[in-house]
Protein backbone atom coordinates (compact mmCIF):
# COMPACT_ATOMS: atom_id res chain seq x y z
CA UNK A 1 0.00 0.00 0.00
CA UNK A 2 1.49 3.14 -0.97
CA UNK A 3 1.98 5.81 1.73
CA UNK A 4 -0.60 8.45 1.65
CA UNK A 5 0.36 11.45 3.83
CA UNK A 6 2.33 13.09 1.45
CA UNK A 7 -0.41 13.38 -1.44
CA UNK A 8 -2.73 14.17 1.46
CA UNK A 9 -1.14 16.93 3.09
CA UNK A 10 -0.58 18.13 -0.46
CA UNK A 11 -4.15 18.04 -1.76
CA UNK A 12 -5.04 20.08 1.35
CA UNK A 13 -2.21 22.72 1.13
CA UNK A 14 -3.85 22.98 -2.50
CA UNK A 15 -7.29 24.18 -1.21
CA UNK A 16 -5.41 26.48 0.97
CA UNK A 17 -6.80 24.30 4.31
CA UNK A 18 -5.33 24.13 7.78
CA UNK A 19 -5.36 20.86 9.50
CA UNK A 20 -7.69 21.88 12.38
CA UNK A 21 -10.48 23.22 8.89
CA UNK A 22 -10.32 20.11 7.22
CA UNK A 23 -10.88 18.23 10.62
CA UNK A 24 -14.30 20.29 11.20
CA UNK A 25 -15.64 19.90 7.59
CA UNK A 26 -14.63 16.24 7.71
CA UNK A 27 -15.62 15.33 11.33
CA UNK A 28 -12.05 14.07 11.95
CA UNK A 29 -9.87 15.11 14.77
CA UNK A 30 -6.91 17.32 13.55
CA UNK A 31 -4.63 15.17 15.32
CA UNK A 32 -5.64 11.91 13.66
CA UNK A 33 -5.26 13.80 9.95
CA UNK A 34 -1.75 14.99 11.08
CA UNK A 35 -0.69 11.55 11.66
CA UNK A 36 -2.04 10.29 8.55
CA UNK A 37 -0.25 13.53 6.74
CA UNK A 38 2.52 12.07 8.34
CA UNK A 39 2.21 8.07 7.46
CA UNK A 40 2.49 7.72 10.72
CA UNK A 41 -0.99 6.42 11.42
CA UNK A 42 -3.19 4.12 8.32
CA UNK A 43 -6.22 5.70 8.00
CA UNK A 44 -9.82 3.12 7.65
CA UNK A 45 -11.23 3.44 4.53
CA UNK A 46 -14.24 5.88 6.42
CA UNK A 47 -12.05 7.82 7.78
CA UNK A 48 -10.21 8.63 4.70
CA UNK A 49 -13.65 8.52 2.18
CA UNK A 50 -14.86 11.40 5.16
CA UNK A 51 -11.26 13.57 4.75
CA UNK A 52 -11.74 13.05 0.80
CA UNK A 53 -15.00 13.92 0.61
CA UNK A 54 -14.09 17.36 2.69
CA UNK A 55 -11.44 18.00 0.08
CA UNK A 56 -13.64 17.56 -2.92
CA UNK A 57 -12.31 14.14 -3.85
CA UNK A 58 -13.61 10.54 -4.21
CA UNK A 59 -11.54 7.45 -3.41
CA UNK A 60 -11.22 5.97 -6.59
CA UNK A 61 -9.88 9.41 -7.83
CA UNK A 62 -7.37 9.72 -4.84
CA UNK A 63 -5.93 6.05 -5.38
CA UNK A 64 -5.51 6.43 -9.17
CA UNK A 65 -3.06 9.34 -9.06
CA UNK A 66 -1.16 6.86 -6.41
CA UNK A 67 -1.54 3.88 -8.60
CA UNK A 68 -0.15 5.70 -11.53
CA UNK A 69 3.11 5.98 -9.82
CA UNK A 70 3.63 2.24 -8.88
CA UNK A 71 4.94 -0.35 -9.71
CA UNK A 72 2.72 -2.61 -11.51
CA UNK A 73 2.66 -6.47 -11.36
CA UNK A 74 -0.28 -8.58 -12.69
CA UNK A 75 0.19 -11.21 -9.52
CA UNK A 76 -0.55 -10.96 -6.01
CA UNK A 77 0.37 -13.23 -3.06
CA UNK A 78 -2.12 -13.61 -0.69
CA UNK A 79 -0.72 -11.27 1.89
CA UNK A 80 -0.58 -8.20 -0.46
CA UNK A 81 -4.41 -8.04 -0.33
CA UNK A 82 -5.01 -4.99 1.11
CA UNK A 83 -8.33 -5.18 3.82
CA UNK A 84 -10.62 -2.92 3.55
CA UNK A 85 -13.05 -4.66 5.92
CA UNK A 86 -13.22 -5.99 9.54
CA UNK A 87 -11.19 -9.38 10.16
CA UNK A 88 -13.43 -10.31 13.05
CA UNK A 89 -16.74 -9.91 11.36
CA UNK A 90 -16.31 -9.51 7.77
CA UNK A 91 -13.27 -9.06 5.75
CA UNK A 92 -12.86 -7.52 2.60
CA UNK A 93 -9.46 -8.26 1.12
CA UNK A 94 -9.27 -6.49 -2.22
CA UNK A 95 -7.73 -8.00 -5.19
CA UNK A 96 -5.27 -5.54 -7.62
CA UNK A 97 -5.62 -2.73 -5.90
CA UNK A 98 -2.83 -0.93 -7.12
CA UNK A 99 -3.99 -2.34 -11.06
CA UNK A 100 -3.69 0.59 -13.04
CA UNK A 101 -6.87 2.41 -14.48
CA UNK A 102 -8.92 -0.53 -12.53
CA UNK A 103 -12.35 -0.57 -13.85
CA UNK A 104 -13.49 -3.78 -11.57
CA UNK A 105 -13.24 -4.50 -7.56
CA UNK A 106 -12.27 -8.12 -6.90
CA UNK A 107 -12.73 -9.20 -3.41
CA UNK A 108 -12.17 -12.05 -1.53
CA UNK A 109 -15.11 -12.00 1.54
CA UNK A 110 -15.00 -13.83 4.41
CA UNK A 111 -17.73 -13.79 7.05
CA UNK A 112 -17.82 -15.07 10.49
CA UNK A 113 -20.39 -17.29 11.90
CA UNK A 114 -23.67 -14.99 12.17
CA UNK A 115 -22.21 -12.08 10.23
CA UNK A 116 -23.95 -9.85 8.44
CA UNK A 117 -23.85 -7.01 6.72
CA UNK A 118 -26.76 -5.32 8.35
CA UNK A 119 -29.19 -2.62 6.98
CA UNK A 120 -30.05 -3.93 3.03
CA UNK A 121 -28.04 -1.15 1.07
CA UNK A 122 -27.43 -0.20 -2.70
CA UNK A 123 -24.80 2.06 -4.78
CA UNK A 124 -24.86 2.98 -8.24
CA UNK A 125 -22.23 -0.99 -10.33
CA UNK A 126 -23.38 -4.23 -10.78
CA UNK A 127 -21.98 -7.08 -8.27
CA UNK A 128 -20.87 -11.12 -8.98
CA UNK A 129 -19.79 -13.20 -6.98
CA UNK A 130 -19.44 -17.21 -5.97
CA UNK A 131 -19.64 -18.84 -2.58
CA UNK A 132 -16.44 -20.88 -2.18
CA UNK A 133 -17.49 -22.11 1.12
CA UNK A 134 -20.06 -22.34 3.70
CA UNK A 135 -24.41 -20.91 3.07
CA UNK A 136 -24.93 -17.28 2.68
CA UNK A 137 -28.22 -15.51 2.58
CA UNK A 138 -28.40 -13.14 -0.24
CA UNK A 139 -31.13 -10.64 -0.02
CA UNK A 140 -31.70 -8.79 -3.56
CA UNK A 141 -35.10 -6.35 -3.53
CA UNK A 142 -37.53 -8.32 -2.60
CA UNK A 143 -35.30 -11.76 -3.15
CA UNK A 144 -33.96 -14.06 -0.49
CA UNK A 145 -31.89 -17.18 -1.03
CA UNK A 146 -29.10 -19.22 1.05
CA UNK A 147 -26.08 -19.75 -1.19
CA UNK A 148 -23.61 -22.67 -0.41
CA UNK A 149 -20.76 -23.67 -2.29
CA UNK A 150 -20.29 -23.08 -5.84
CA UNK A 151 -23.53 -21.09 -6.17
CA UNK A 152 -23.13 -18.01 -7.40
CA UNK A 153 -25.45 -14.47 -7.79
CA UNK A 154 -25.14 -11.37 -9.96
CA UNK A 155 -27.21 -8.24 -9.72
CA UNK A 156 -27.75 -4.62 -10.34
CA UNK A 157 -26.24 -3.06 -6.95
CA UNK A 158 -28.64 -0.53 -7.02
CA UNK A 159 -31.17 -3.12 -6.15
CA UNK A 160 -31.15 -3.05 -2.07
CA UNK A 161 -28.77 -5.93 -0.43
CA UNK A 162 -27.57 -7.54 2.18
CA UNK A 163 -25.47 -10.60 2.89
CA UNK A 164 -25.34 -13.03 6.30
CA UNK A 165 -23.60 -16.19 6.94
CA UNK A 166 -26.01 -19.15 7.63
CA UNK A 167 -24.05 -21.63 8.23
CA UNK A 168 -22.35 -23.08 10.86
CA UNK A 169 -18.67 -22.66 10.09
CA UNK A 170 -16.87 -19.02 8.26
CA UNK A 171 -18.12 -18.14 4.81
CA UNK A 172 -16.42 -17.38 1.73
CA UNK A 173 -17.23 -15.80 -1.42
CA UNK A 174 -14.90 -14.13 -4.33
CA UNK A 175 -16.96 -11.52 -5.93
CA UNK A 176 -16.62 -8.63 -8.39
CA UNK A 177 -17.99 -4.73 -8.80
CA UNK A 178 -18.12 -2.44 -11.33
CA UNK A 179 -17.55 0.02 -11.60
CA UNK A 180 -15.14 -0.24 -8.10
CA UNK A 181 -16.08 1.21 -5.57
CA UNK A 182 -13.04 1.55 -3.23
Amino acid sequence: MPKIGVKLKEMRRRRDLGVRELAVRSGISHSTISLIERDRMSPSIDTLSAVLDALGTTLPGFFSDLQSSLPYTPFYGGEELVEIGKVDTISYRVIGLNHPNRQLLMLHETYAVGADTGEAFAHAAQEAGMVIKGAVEVTVGGQKKILNKGDGYYFDSRLPHRFRNVGEQKSEILSAITPPTY
